[in-house]
């Protein structure tokens, strides 16, 4: 079973998001890390970037698919995982503390209320 962290609000496309006043920190779940298998490959989106809610952000490659992933929160990058150039596979060691993918400032504070409560989130996933 998925491990859910409970401190984090989630889509229903398998991402977290941990928010921070403004700020928005997002990664894929543990169930997500699990169906992807190991992660070869992330393209992270840029630095200060403007995206709207659902655009495509970024881009996360395993040994067994290649999965575009789109933003549940509209707003600016102000920091990427640059860790996780270099080693991908931190999203499946940890992929709720060491392998999260950005920060975004949020332009839209009320979309968040939009994003699954733990509990919601685990029957999604169940």
């Amino acid at each position: 079973m998925a491990e859910i962290n409970q401190n984090y609000l989630y889509t229903d496309s398998n991402l977290w998001v941990e928010i921070r006043g403004n700020t928005a920190r997002v990664g894929i779940d543990d169930y997500s890390q699990n169906e992807f298998g190991e992660i070869v490959y992330v393209d992270l989106p840029k630095l200060g970037n403007q995206y709207s809610k659902d655009d495509e952000i970024c881009v996360i490659e395993s040994v067994k698919t290649a999965s575009d992933i789109y933003t549940p929160i509209s707003g600016k990058i102000i920091s990427i995982n640059k860790e996780l150039i270099d080693n991908p596979k931190l999203i499946n060691q940890s992929c709720y503390i060491k392998g999260w993918l950005f920060e975004i400032e949020m332009s839209q504070p009320g979309e968040a209320e939009e994003l699954l409560l733990p509990e919601d989130y685990r029957s999604h996933v169940e």
